[in-house]
């Protein structure tokens, strides 16, 4: 994995997203976001830890992962522009946490690309 300040700052993003995501369940009235999601939610937030101490490390196939299960968790964050009765400052949490997991993803793609080597 190439280690740039950008595949750096991308990781760390996604780690706050991921560590919002394990105490998501914590602060949910059962309603907004509903305790399923919540649950999902934390989940998914615990899984994502372990793959960033991995990706972290070095390990292409867990930043891959990792990019995949963080996008999965900002899907489930859509419905809140949809359903009925969901507050708006929820619906802005929700529309920061989707954009912060774009850009966390977008830098750290590049990290999933093999070094190349310069020819002596």
């Amino acid at each position: 994995m190439n280690r740039t300040r950008s595949v750096l700052t991308g990781l760390v993003l996604l780690g706050l997203l991921s560590l919002t995501d394990v105490v998501g369940i914590l602060l949910t009235d059962g309603e907004t976001p509903p305790i399923e999601v919540a649950a999902v939610g934390s989940v998914l937030g615990v899984i994502s830890l372990v793959l960033l101490a991995l990706a972290w490390r070095g390990s292409r196939a867990a930043l891959v992962a990792l990019v995949v299960l963080r996008l999965l968790s900002a899907l489930t964050a859509v419905p809140a522009f949809f359903a009925g009765g969901v507050p708006a400052g929820i619906q802005v949490f929700a529309a920061i946490g989707i954009v912060v997991t774009l850009v966390g993803c977008a830098l750290v793609l590049p990290g999933v690309r093999r070094r190349t080597v310069q020819p002596t």
